[in-house]
């Protein structure tokens, strides 16, 4: 079960960035474990993540046979129904497997959000950066 903790600065657009790199779930269709870096920013509205639930949550996923695309939206879902935040994007770097990486990105914007200015977000090896 996720839990939360009331934001200490809801007034202000400020981002959230985690970086969990050892994300592992099944491969649905050899039973094989799947390996990822997940990458989560968020603005926060009136509540944040509390980091040992968050762990605790994406530890388990290791025994569950999960599609990349499906798990990565299925942990956004939750995310945002745990918090309710103003902007939620979350990316799953998959390694090789069969030689193919997996990307999958999924995000989240509140209706009628838009950021206060320009938040640039925190750029992971490799990547262009993004603005929400």
């Amino acid at each position: 079960m996720l839990e939360t903790f009331p934001n200490p600065a809801p007034a202000r657009d400020y981002v959230i960035h985690m970086r969990i790199p050892e994300f592992t779930c099944l491969c649905p269709k050899t039973g094989q474990p799947d390996f990822a870096t997940l990458t989560l920013d968020y603005v926060a509205e009136r509540r944040c993540v509390e980091l040992k639930s968050l762990k605790l949550y994406i530890g388990s996923y290791r025994s569950q046979g999960a599609y990349h695309e499906a798990v990565t939206n299925r942990i956004l879902d939750d995310l945002v129904a745990a918090v309710s935040p103003r902007f939620m994007r979350l990316v799953a770097s998959f390694y090789v497997r069969g030689g193919i990486f997996t990307t999958v990105v999924a995000e989240h914007r509140k209706r009628g959000w838009k950021p206060s200015c320009a938040l640039p977000l925190p750029v992971t090896e490799g990547e262009t950066p993004a603005r929400a």
